[in-house]
């Protein structure tokens, strides 16, 4: 569906690609005085997907927020996508989502019909997912914004965070990248192949429920979400926080082969050079990898797929069910003891 209000045109930077960037997030915290309780499985300094907090011994409260400037123009699809982003934080966590409330900033340039539109599509993914949107905030703004404050349940000993892999993990990827190459190439009016954007906004609106539903029934030592930081970024973050090397095979990482050829032209969001700049410090070129395949790994991703490291006896498993329910998942690499770099692509 198109709309008279061209919701991209309304804001300077796009979906993740408007997070700021881990290095600079690292700035900004340091030295801050954090609180203890002994409940708090997770919190902001683990730098990981959402926040748990133990209720009893059998139930976790997970805790996550996102919200993002237009990356559509179908405000529809623009809630969906910012929703669904936003609920993959407890997905990552091993949790259901159960509770979210709307966080909104409209513009004098939207009318009530594109409100109504921004919220629906939140409103029925929210549904999709099995959570009840309760209310929320909004305020007026020189720019759209939505997202979800969202809440979910998950089990204390069930919790998946972003720094428990292990030594022998293999890494399962659930959705392909080059969202954030893509996008970048429509806003600027030079995607020429017909049906990709739509494949992408589909991609970006698809719920990782699935991914979390076969995963939580193996024997999962760590998980995040890669977003915008991309898959080097959380990799290198999953990478830092556990410990280890992680060891990408470039040859099997799904990606969207329309993405590299942008790639090689230079289209490439500003967010992915924060990545880089992030992240690179950590990570070995093993081998001829090109720059624009290189770029593609630092591309920022909205709504983007499960990083999954499994036990290795359970990986063939996983893998096996993951594939039947999510065809674009793919094992892409795996995990052992540091070997001097957080990350090697190989």
């Amino acid at each position: 569906m198109e709309t008279e209000v061209k919701m991209t045109k309304l804001a300077s930077c796009a979906g993740c690609g408007a997070k700021v960037g881990a290095g600079t997030l690292v700035q900004l915290l340091e030295g801050f005085k954090t609180h203890t309780d002994p409940r708090l499985i997770v919190g902001y300094d683990k730098s990981d997907d959402a926040s748990v907090y133990k209720i009893t011994d059998d139930l976790a409260l997970v805790q996550t927020t996102d919200f993002f400037p237009p990356i559509v123009d179908d405000p529809y699809m623009y809630g969906q996508i910012a929703a669904t982003n936003a609920l993959s934080d407890v997905y990552a966590m091993g949790g259901e989502p159960k509770l979210a409330l709307n966080i909104m900033c409209v513009t004098d340039a939207m009318d009530s019909h594109t409100v109504q539109e921004v919220l629906r599509g939140g409103y029925d993914k929210a549904y999709e997912a099995g959570a009840i949107i309760t209310g929320g905030h909004t305020i007026n703004g020189a720019e759209p914004i939505y997202g979800l404050a969202g809440s979910g349940f998950v089990h204390p000993d069930k919790v998946l965070t972003n720094s428990g892999a292990k030594p022998g993990d293999v890494l399962i990827l659930t959705k392909p990248l080059g969202v954030g190459i893509l996008t970048t190439t429509a806003k600027a009016g030079l995607l020429e192949e017909e049906g990709v954007i739509e494949k992408i906004y589909k991609q970006m609106a698809t719920l990782n429920k699935a991914g979390r539903d076969v995963m939580v029934k193996y024997h999962v030592n760590s998980c995040t979400d890669v977003t915008g930081f991309a898959l080097l970024g959380h990799s290198f973050e999953m990478a830092q926080g556990s410990d280890v090397t992680i060891h990408l095979q470039v040859a099997d990482i799904p990606y969207h082969k329309e993405a590299y050829q942008y790639a090689e032209m230079g289209l490439i969001p500003a967010g992915a050079y924060r990545n880089r700049n992030y992240a690179e410090k950590g990570v070995k070129v093993v081998g001829d990898i090109s720059v624009a395949m290189q770029d593609i790994l630092y591309d920022p991703q909205t709504s983007g797929g499960l990083l999954i490291a499994v036990a290795k006896e359970d990986a063939e498993a996983c893998f096996k069910e993951l594939k039947e329910a999510i065809p674009e998942a793919a094992i892409i690499g795996h995990v052992t003891e540091f070997m001097g770099a957080s990350i090697c692509l190989e």
